[in-house]
């Protein structure tokens, strides 16, 4: 299959599918840090959006519609950012493609979009932490867990303040991707 990984620098969902066997690439504005550059579109997602893709994983920006930071919805709404978000979210929902998942967490689009149609967390999938997220599929099944683990660790929520906090904290992680690629690769 040809498959997109849309918002994904870290290029670990893309890696995932590659070791299926898949011509799959990665886009994001930011350049890669997975190690695979001529995987990766370092791009604007509209300029790769309309090449016919097979499947389309989508990781769009949290920043703006998730529920952790509600408080500063009121702000985000009056100049424009929350409406932006929701606008680039929605891209993912109305393109034609048959197979597609869009990934965020609890937040805005839940309510104004329709809910989820799974909740996951990374201790279901190996890793001892907590991180609700919610996953919309289309022509996907539900992804199964496959090593539940002791451990409600928070530390994506714990981390300190840095330059590269949003987007580490915005990384899949490793257990969550093999998943996606051993269920819908």
């Amino acid at each position: 299959m040809k498959i997109l990984i849309g918002c994904e620098e870290s290029q670990t969902v893309c890696k995932a599918f590659r070791k299926k066997g898949h011509a799959t690439f990665s886009c994001d504005i930011l350049p890669c840090s997975g190690g695979h550059p001529e995987w990766h579109y370092e791009m604007n997602i509209d300029n790769v959006l309309h090449l016919d893709w097979d499947m389309i994983l989508a990781f769009p920006p949290c920043t703006h519609l998730c529920s952790s930071g509600a408080r500063w919805w009121p702000e985000k709404r009056a100049d424009g950012r929350q409406d932006a978000a929701i606008d680039f979210f929605m891209k993912f929902v109305d393109h034609p493609c048959r197979k597609k998942a869009i990934e965020n967490p609890v937040g805005l689009m839940s309510s104004i979009y329709r809910k989820p149609c799974q909740i996951i967390q990374p201790w279901q999938f190996g890793h001892g932490e907590v991180k609700t997220t919610c996953l919309w599929l289309y022509g996907l099944p539900k992804l199964k867990p496959t090593k539940e683990v002791e451990g409600r660790h928070q530390s994506c929520w714990r981390m300190s303040k840095s330059k590269d906090r949003a987007r580490l904290r915005s990384v899949t992680y490793q257990g969550i991707a093999d998943a996606m690629a051993n269920r819908w690769g």
